[in-house]
């Protein structure tokens, strides 16, 4: 897929079929984490931990539903696969690291044809819960900072109607 259509088509998934991506679809989005701007090239600031165990997608997808105030939620929406991704740093930086960390793993994802979303709130809500982020068993240092959500769906990626009129503004700074 060329690079304006993966940009023009991502968007977040929130419906999954339960099925895993194949091995070459995870490497492919795994290594686009790894090609993503990260500050000062500090790629060893950053850690991926691929959350498969469903008691554990389970107890996360029920700790961010309670922090939510919504019990009957499913905010990890059904997919087999959690990517958590950490930083040994806190701020700014670290949040825009992990940030484009996540984002080229979405792009990377709608290249592969695998549903994505980046997730958030439940990110928050295990951060928060000592005994789910100890089972995630991060390096000294790290935490949870952003995570996605991958797997199969029936959705597709369809491409999405580009504003004829955009709306910036252009400043001539001498």
């Amino acid at each position: 897929m060329e690079l304006s259509e993966t940009l023009n088509r991502r968007r977040s998934i929130r419906s999954y079929t339960g099925q895993m991506a194949d091995a070459a679809q995870l490497e492919a989005i795994l290594e686009a984490a790894y090609e993503a701007p990260v500050g000062m090239g500090r790629y060893e600031g950053i850690h991926l931990t691929v959350v498969t165990r469903r008691s554990l997608l389970a107890a996360i997808d029920a700790a961010a539903a309670r922090m939510f105030g919504k019990p009957d939620a499913h905010p990890l929406y059904g997919a087999p696969m959690l990517v958590v991704v950490s930083s040994d740093q806190g701020g700014n930086v670290a949040s825009a690291n992990v940030a484009a960390v996540i984002q080229n793993m979405s792009l990377a994802a709608v290249d592969q044809g695998v549903g994505s979303c980046y997730i958030y709130g439940a990110t928050r809500a295990l951060a928060q819960d000592a005994d789910l982020l100890a089972q995630l068993d991060l390096p000294e240092g790290f935490a949870p900072l952003g995570s996605i959500v991958l797997g199969k769906t029936d959705e597709k990626y369809e491409p999405r109607q580009v504003p004829t009129s955009h709306h910036f503004a252009q400043n001539d700074v001498a």
